[in-house]
């Protein structure tokens, strides 16, 4: 190894993809030395989902709970909007941390649920579906991999509760890698699909006042009991933002329109 490379940080995450099946060395509690240290230095971008959570958790509104637990980012080049968990204003420690550990802990994010693993979704050229994968993180002051404890990465993830979280957030995953995968073909987002994918992926509350505004009820032909479930259930309005950016970005019709002026206003 040159003198270059050693200089250069090492990535704590292992270049090898892991399956459900691997089985790895890991289990943390109160007991091990360094509990809650990772908590200490956090950078966690958060998933439609996780705000779900977190909103409801902490009985705030959307804007409420964006204002004062997120901080924006960029997450590519052309400029597609994420949000990260905010950190204390004098360090990265996480708001949540607490003497006796998570603050929130039922509802902690997706990546601290996954944490030392990390899932990596890859979308192979041609393909219509996205494959799911893993990495092991190996940060210096984790001793959680000295631990006498094996297990697989399948039977950790129910152990730690991803599923729901998995399954909530598949649709905005897919749409980054669509995004990914079609790249020049679609041409650079304009500045309202940006907004779009803001509202219908980070601000619940928004998503559902322009959802059931007069203009996008006039476009959208939906049976009542659709129009009901929208106001009520929190992961199915999710999932309709999902499919309205798919049908507004990339045409995939599976929401349908009224015949008429509005109707052909919404499908451009």
């Amino acid at each position: 190894m040159s003198q270059i490379e050693q200089s250069l940080p090492q990535s704590p995450v292992q270049p090898q993809q892991l399956t459900d099946q691997t089985v790895i060395q890991f289990r943390c509690h109160p007991g091990v030395a360094c509990f809650n240290k990772c908590c200490e230095q956090i950078d966690i971008t958060l998933t439609p989902y996780d705000l779900l959570r977190l909103k409801r958790r902490l009985d705030l509104t959307s804007q409420q709970l964006l204002a004062a637990y997120t901080v924006p980012f960029e997450m590519d080049s052309d400029g597609l909007p994420g949000v990260k968990l905010r950190t204390a204003d004098d360090s990265p420690r996480c708001l949540f941390l607490t003497d006796q550990g998570c603050g929130i802990y039922e509802d902690r994010p997706t990546a601290c649920r996954y944490y030392p693993v990390g899932m990596l979704s890859l979308r192979k050229t041609g393909s219509p579906v996205d494959e799911q994968s893993y990495a092991l993180v190996r940060e210096a002051h984790c001793l959680g991999h000295q631990e006498p404890r094996r297990i697989t990465i399948a039977d950790y993830r129910k152990e730690q509760q991803v599923e729901a979280f998995d399954t909530h957030s598949r649709g905005w995953r897919q749409l980054i890698l669509k995004k990914k995968s079609t790249g020049p073909k679609v041409g650079k987002p304009t500045a309202r699909s940006l907004q779009l994918f803001f509202l219908a992926s980070y601000n619940l509350d928004g998503l559902r006042e322009f959802v059931f505004s007069d203009g996008f009820r006039a476009a959208y032909d939906l049976d009542d009991a659709t129009w009901e479930t929208l106001r009520s259930d929190d992961g199915a309005l999710l999932e309709f933002g999902y499919r309205l950016q798919r049908q507004v970005l990339f045409g995939e019709e599976t929401i349908p329109l009224r015949q008429g002026p509005a109707g052909d206003t919404a499908a451009r």
